[in-house]
């Protein structure tokens, strides 16, 4: 049976409002006593009850974070940055992988309410901007990270997707391509991408040559699908340009299975900068996100928002950079 205030205050020879001060670190008690109470509780393996202390309007500091796809090196890094600058701030972190379905999106959101965590972080997966608009409306603390809600009024820290989109492709034009193949998934951050793609090829009279395929899922094995698909074409490209780094090294993988060397046959450009990005063969040239600096500002937000520091919301634009490596060369063809 798990140990109650009610044990810790007895062993300790305290009240319950000694034991709930000592918790809280408030109110004015002796040093003998506050280390009496704080040894009873590592005795006792003693540990707050969540939903107590929301019942008595105090702050779990605990905040919840949803995420679309765990499986996705992008994520994971965001998450564990996130849960850095959360730890330094003194919150816990409790972390959801939606799998990109709305249902699971917002179960979440009730089990989160139901935990009492004291705010929601979003990450880009989340399409329903329903869901964000119920929870501004109940005043509920919420950030977004990873992607953008510009119609709604709500903290965010996202990427210029449309930016990395334009400069990935602008890229690969520099280098000699005309033959410029696509690979996305149907969600807003790679929608933008696709959007600074067609931009690029817009603005260098090439819009004629887009080829462009959204896939099912953000995978190596969905990347790879597509890419063999582009290269045993008609008119196949001479570089591919993946919207994440998973995607990028399934176009590697199909390269490869077709007896085409990368970067010297078709050139491989991918997004994100993840750990997958120096494991492939060659290394991936790709659009790096500041993850690092994503995760610490939306968990500052975040407090901000809990902490009633600021009443405007602010909506945080970070810019991507192009990290080249040997995945990319000029066109030799």
């Amino acid at each position: 049976m798990k140990p109650t205030i009610y044990d810790v205050a007895s062993k300790a020879n305290v009240s319950i409002a000694t034991v709930s001060k000592v918790l809280n670190n408030s109110g004015r008690i002796s040093d003998e006593t506050r280390k009496r109470v704080l040894k009873v509780i590592e005795q006792l393996n003693y540990q707050p009850s969540m939903m107590a202390t929301a019942l008595t309007g105090k702050s779990t500091f605990t905040i919840g974070l949803l995420i679309p796809d765990m499986a996705n090196p992008f994520f994971g890094e965001l998450a564990r940055n996130i849960e850095d600058r959360g730890h330094e701030l003194g919150y816990n972190l409790l972390i959801c992988s939606t799998d990109y379905q709305p249902a699971k999106e917002q179960n979440y959101i009730e089990l989160l309410k139901r935990k009492s965590v004291d705010g929601i972080i979003l990450a880009s997966g989340f399409e329903q901007t329903s869901e964000v608009d119920k929870l501004v409306k109940e005043k509920f603390p919420v950030t977004i990270v990873a992607r953008d809600f510009p119609s709604t009024y709500v903290n965010s820290v996202s990427l210029d997707d449309f930016q990395g989109g334009y400069e990935a492709t602008s890229y690969l034009i520099q280098l000699g391509h005309r033959q410029i193949a696509i690979i996305a998934r149907d969600v807003w951050s790679n929608r933008e991408r696709m959007r600074g793609y067609k931009k690029a090829l817009e603005d260098h009279g090439l819009e004629e040559y887009a080829m462009f395929t959204f896939v099912e899922k953000s995978t190596v094995e969905w990347g790879k699908k597509v890419a063999e698909e582009y290269l045993r074409s008609e008119k196949p490209p001479t570089a591919i340009f993946a919207c994440n780094d998973l995607l990028a090294s399934g176009a590697i993988q199909a390269a490869r299975t077709l007896h085409l060397h990368v970067p010297d046959d078709v050139s491989v450009i991918g997004f994100d900068n993840t750990i997958i990005a120096t494991l492939v063969d060659p290394q991936l040239t790709t659009m790096a996100q500041p993850i690092r600096a994503m995760g610490r500002e939306v968990m500052d937000l975040m407090v901000g928002e809990i902490k009633k520091e600021e009443q405007s919301k602010r909506r945080i634009v970070l810019s991507p950079t192009l990290i080249k490596r040997g995945s990319t060369a000029k066109l030799n063809k």
